[in-house]
């Protein structure tokens, strides 16, 4: 059976300076997996390059057996909110009908029972009646449940979701984290880039450790230990005191 994922022999370099290097990851089991490093690390790039968004200058891709362009179909991408124009003249409801094109195809447009699809979705994320309103008049925390809509609506069957919960309200936080279970009790594999160290054990059954090159992955149990965050975040004492006090909390949790 075909991995989930296979990274083989990645290198990703911008100006000739390498910001990813040999990255080697393999997921065959689907997973919610958290991808945790220091600024600078590589993490928003490692998916960009998966996705085929940045340009590698070594290795290859593949998802679900097959290169990345034959799968995006199967493929939802929430990107960061840096990332997106806001002051596009776009409803809520037209960006999450985006999510529908994939399997529409380029001549066929979004009809009734895509936008039941689509209000269904805003609906799962909390915005029903808001499907009208300007992206830009939108709230950060709505903006990012806008697009984890679009993300629902393709139906994916792996996801990767760019620090979805960077900047956003408590509210927002626990939407994303009920989306990340459901999605994980639905068989789904999600990979997300995440800052806070004091989450980890909550949100993510898998585990990435990122600095330019893979430090370590698997389990979030086995993996979320003092020295693998000492090897990937180079000693930094403040945040390996956060770190050690993330894990022991995990450790308490029942």
């Amino acid at each position: 059976m075909a991995s989930i994922l296979d990274v083989h022999d990645v290198t990703v370099a911008y100006h000739h300076r390498p910001v990813l290097w040999d990255i080697d990851l393999t997921l065959t089991q689907p997973c919610v997996a958290g991808i945790v490093g220091p600024n600078g690390a590589g993490k928003s790039t490692l998916i960009k390059a998966i996705l085929g968004l940045v340009p590698l200058a070594s290795g290859q891709v593949q998802i679900l057996g097959e290169p990345v362009s034959r799968q995006r179909r199967r493929i939802g991408y929430v990107p960061q909110r840096e990332s997106v124009d806001w002051d596009f003249p776009v409803s809520v409801l037209d960006v999450v009908l985006m999510g529908t094109y994939g399997r529409l195809g380029w001549f066929r447009r979004p009809g009734s029972r895509e936008r039941d699809q689509a209000r269904r979705s805003l609906a799962r994320v909390g915005l029903e009646g808001l499907e009208d309103r300007q992206i830009g008049h939108l709230s950060g925390g709505q903006q990012q449940r806008t697009f984890l809509a679009r993300a629902l609506v393709q139906e994916a069957d792996i996801y990767f979701m760019d620090e979805p919960m960077a900047g956003v309200d408590a509210a927002t936080e626990a939407t994303i984290f009920s989306l990340l279970r459901e999605l994980g009790e639905q068989g789904k594999t999600v990979l997300v880039v995440h800052h806070d160290l004091r989450t980890v054990t909550q949100y993510f059954d898998y585990l990435i450790l990122l600095n330019t090159r893979l430090v370590a992955h698997g389990p979030t149990a086995t993996t979320f230990t003092p020295a693998h965050l000492r090897t990937t975040y180079g000693g930094r004492l403040a945040v390996l005191d956060e770190a050690a006090e993330a894990v022991s909390a995990g450790e308490r949790t029942p």
